[in-house]
């Protein structure tokens, strides 16, 4: 089965999911993941049908499948905290109405964070506002994200994600996001993935898995921070990385790059062509800069 590899791309008022693939293109990829619009406000665009339909044709040109394409919620949803129940509710909603009209099935959430209430009351709130959103037309399934555990964000253990799921009517709308910065950052040593994916099995269910997002990280494993890093430059490094996107267990699940830009160059292309070669390119920096 071929690799199904992209990054995180953009999406522009005027050219919409057509410029998405258009970007993904340039990068040689063969999925992408985008945000409908700035991940920290609620301003958002309407969806225009006809720059959708281009977008489907070309990706038909390029054998890309939109089933491998990801949408990433934006992050002012936070489920965890209830003093927004009704804002968070509402734009997620909203949000899940735009995937929908685009033809994509897979949204990408953090399950947020509990700003002092406690974990516990965090996964209830995160529960009951899933319980709200979801219906059993809803044809997204939200994909919730492994997280670092940074302040009082819910979700870094795999123990916390089931019980979300557990508590979520509709499960089969519900999906998991895994992230190996986060993964790291959270405490879980990545350079045994085959132990990682038996807990998740055990824990989960490997039938949940449906994103991976593919990232080094900045921090020691355990850090707690969340601050990606180019592949292979962290601290996860290139070799476990490799394993990790070519694991027989991960076959026909679409992984994302979150990268970060080098001196606001995106370095997808340089890394998808490492990955794609399995060797670590020692001038990478300096490919991206040129």
């Amino acid at each position: 089965m071929e690799l199904i590899i992209g990054s995180h791309v953009s999406f522009k008022k005027d050219t919409q999911m057509l410029g998405s693939v258009e970007e993904t293109l340039k990068y040689d990829a063969n999925t992408f993941m985008f945000y409908t619009g700035a991940p920290q406000n609620t301003a958002r665009i309407p969806i225009n049908e006809e720059l959708t339909n281009k977008a489907k044709e070309l990706m038909l040109k390029n054998n890309i499948d939109i089933k491998n394409v990801v949408v990433h919620a934006p992050y002012i949803i936070n489920l965890a905290n209830s003093n927004n129940f009704d804002f968070n509710v509402r734009f997620l909603k909203e949000e899940i109405s735009r995937v929908e009209s685009l033809g994509v099935d897979k949204l990408v959430l953090h399950p947020g964070s509990h700003v002092g209430l406690g974990v516990g009351v965090g996964i209830q709130n995160i529960i009951d506002s899933l319980n709200v959103s979801l219906t059993e037309n809803t044809k997204v399934t939200i994909c919730l994200e492994t997280m670092a555990g940074k302040g009082s964000e819910v979700g870094k253990s795999f123990e916390e994600i089931k019980t979300i799921i557990d508590g979520v009517k509709y499960k089969d709308k519900i999906g998991v996001c895994m992230d190996t910065c986060h993964l790291n950052d959270a405490g879980y040593d990545l350079s045994d993935f085959d132990s990682i994916l038996e807990e998740f099995d055990k824990v989960i269910g490997l039938n949940y898995l449906r994103v991976v997002h593919i990232n080094d990280s900045k921090n020691i494993m355990g850090a707690h921070k969340d601050r990606h890093d180019n592949i292979g430059i962290g601290s996860i490094g290139f070799d476990n990385l490799i394993k990790i996107i070519y694991h027989d267990k991960l076959k026909g699940i679409p992984k994302i790059l979150e990268t970060p830009y080098v001196e606001q160059n995106p370095p997808y292309k340089e890394e998808i062509e490492m990955i794609k070669n399995k060797s670590f390119n020692n001038n990478l920096i300096e490919d991206i800069l040129k």
